[in-house]
């Protein structure tokens, strides 16, 4: 476990707060364990983002297929 100290504006952490006591309920730790979960979703957002903008370079990418094997869709079928 790490402590990371903070500064958020007061409107902010005072909605936090009471969702966070809503969701986990006012036990010890419940502020942790919300914060935890917001960190948590921020990474993973990110880490997608990263996925999807990479996914579009690729698509973006020239790709060959290679030259046409025929000449004539006849050639395709036997007849």
């Amino acid at each position: 476990m790490s402590t990371i100290t903070i500064n958020i504006k007061d409107d902010v952490e005072q909605e936090f707060r009471l969702l966070a006591g809503i969701v986990y309920g006012k036990k010890k730790g419940h502020l942790g364990k919300a914060f935890t979960e917001a960190i948590q979703n921020w990474i993973d957002e990110r880490k997608q983002e990263k996925i999807a903008r990479e996914a579009l370079e690729i698509m973006n990418q020239d790709f060959s297929f290679g030259g046409r094997l025929y000449q004539h869709r006849s050639e395709l079928h036997e007849r």
